[in-house]
């Protein structure tokens, strides 16, 4: 029990490992997050899936979601 706990603790830093070396490299090229996406958008059309989940900057809701006055802010605080 305990070498299968070594085993899995060895598995998950080497998933960490990538996950960190992936974001690196996503993150030297913007357009490549955008590859990224389209390639799940494809994956996930070839199973026939019905629900399509499509992630969008944060940067673009906040020019969406409407403004608030300050004076809203504080009636409602």
């Amino acid at each position: 029990e305990k070498r299968a706990k070594i085993i899995h603790a060895e598995g998950e830093y080497l998933a960490a490992q990538q996950l960190t070396d992936a974001a690196r490299r996503l993150s030297e090229e913007p357009l490549s997050i955008q590859l990224r996406y389209l390639q799940t958008l494809t994956e996930i059309g070839a199973e026939k899936n019905s629900t399509v989940v499509f992630p969008l900057p944060i940067e673009l809701l906040s020019v969406l979601a409407p403004r608030r006055s300050r004076a809203e802010v504080t009636d409602q605080s």
